[in-house]
């Protein structure tokens, strides 16, 4: 799995998909799980979580994190799908067709049918 593009800075990217989570509360591990699709770099996850609790995004206690603030992804508006031939940036898996959100920081993806309603918290 790679880092997010060269011209997203995946510390921003990371924080708004904190912005996104629908759950009251989520263990870290599963958060982790979602910042993994920015990035595999323990120091950047690190980063992406101080930066969103600096901010206000999340609160962390003992292992769990609490959104403060969520505005939820709207699939109609906010997330694309694409044919082509693609590697899910959670799973590894080969799709073709490929989904990807638009966040202010940039376009974050690719993610199979299953991964984009994992990463989102619709599943």
């Amino acid at each position: 799995m790679t880092d997010a593009a060269d011209a997203e800075d995946p510390v921003e990217l990371g924080v708004q998909l904190l912005e996104r989570l629908e759950h009251e509360s989520l263990p870290l591990p599963e958060v982790i799980d979602r910042i993994e699709t920015v990035t595999t770099d323990a120091a950047t996850q690190r980063q992406i979580l101080e930066t969103a609790e600096r901010r206000g995004v999340i609160d962390r206690d003992a292992g769990t994190v609490r959104p403060n603030r969520s505005s939820f992804l709207s699939f109609e508006a906010e997330v694309v799908s694409k044919e082509g031939e693609f590697t899910c940036r959670r799973c590894d898996a080969s799709i073709s067709t490929g989904y990807f959100m638009r966040l202010g920081a940039g376009e974050h993806g690719p993610f199979g049918s299953t991964c984009i309603r994992k990463v989102t918290g619709r599943e």
